[in-house]
């Protein structure tokens, strides 16, 4: 997706003005939510997320600073990050938001040199059950925000579900491969018939010309679909952690601190 040049200033600029009040360097600066996604809505949020270092002395400090930073959400602009020490204890927890930052096709700033290396260090070590179980959990929560007696549902409350279950789908499918951020790339590697193709094609339509918050009426298919893929959690293998990941993650981030800005 093009995000319009005037988007793209307004984020640079509260990048910038972020990097100068908090003193950090940036590694990694994208898009995260349904514009990444590759299903928004004229009036959707920009979720500008990225991964950001300090100092050494600042790492080494006995007075450490937080390791978020965060903004109010203002004129559709929400914009935060996570210090690279968050980023890499979620990674030894197979936080699934980690990879998708990584592989986000939407990018605001270049990306460090090291977050290849973070990438190899994901691509690596990831468990394809740890990540199936995050994408259960966030498919679960929307699911059960429907109403059963209701024709309709929101687009985005379809999409939100629709998503992880496609995940799910991706990580039984190819359990060697993280899954892929965009839905459109979910469709093309997991083996979807042609209806429901068709059904979520026009569904993404839907939601380009529509509110956030707009109705669809619901399809029994993608329903059945959705509620099949989060419930076979199960059939996607689990890799065991063994010492070398934590000390890969150390040494990366060991190396990263002295080789300094």
């Amino acid at each position: 997706m093009t995000i319009e040049a005037s988007a793209r200033a307004e984020i640079a600029r509260r990048l910038e003005t972020i990097r100068r009040e908090e003193g950090i360097t940036y590694l990694l600066a994208i898009e995260s939510g349904s514009r990444a996604w590759g299903f928004p809505s004229p009036n959707s949020d920009y979720d500008v997320r990225f991964i950001y270092r300090r100092t050494a002395p600042e790492y080494l400090s006995l007075q450490p600073k937080r390791d978020v930073v965060e903004r109010p959400i203002l004129d559709d602009f929400d914009v935060n990050g996570w210090d690279i020490s968050k980023t890499l204890g979620l990674l030894l927890k197979h936080n699934a938001v980690v990879s998708e930052w990584l592989d986000s096709p939407i990018r605001y700033l270049p990306e460090a040199p090291v977050i290849g290396e973070l990438r190899a260090l994901v691509d690596r070590f990831f468990n394809p059950h740890g990540y199936a179980l995050h994408y259960a959990n966030l498919g679960a929560n929307q699911v059960h925000r429907w109403l059963e007696d209701e024709l309709t549902v929101p687009a985005k409350a379809y999409f939100y579900a629709l998503r992880p279950a496609l995940c799910i789908r991706a990580l039984r499918l190819d359990p060697d491969r993280r899954p892929p951020m965009r839905l459109q790339d979910l469709m093309a590697a997991t083996a979807l018939d042609a209806e429901l193709i068709r059904t979520i094609e026009e569904l993404i339509e839907t939601k380009a010309q529509a509110r956030e918050k707009a109705p669809t009426h619901r399809s029994a298919r993608l329903e059945a679909l959705i509620t099949d893929e989060l419930q076979r959690v199960d059939e996607v293998p689990e890799r065991r952690d063994d010492a070398s990941f934590a000390a890969a993650v150390d040494a990366f981030f060991v190396g990263m601190v002295l080789a300094g800005d």
